[in-house]
């Protein structure tokens, strides 16, 4: 499973997700309006990495369930 290349990038991409979700939340703590746009923008990054990690995720199972 570690050799996976497919496995590999779904766990990159987890950490990406987390990397940006950390950032969002450093920035909200920061307070003021300028501050709750990043952190808003940051946010809404999180929301598109996790969509295409949990895709890959889904081909990853897919894909090790018929063998492959």
């Amino acid at each position: 499973m570690f050799s996976d290349p497919l496995f590999a990038i779904v766990i990159v991409g987890c950490i990406i997700v987390a990397l940006i979700l950390a950032r969002g939340i450093s920035l909200m703590g920061r307070g003021g309006m300028e501050g709750a746009k990043k952190s808003n923008r940051m946010m809404q990054y999180r929301i598109g990495a996790q969509v295409i990690v949990v895709a890959l995720v889904v081909m990853f199972v897919a894909f090790r369930s018929n063998g492959g």
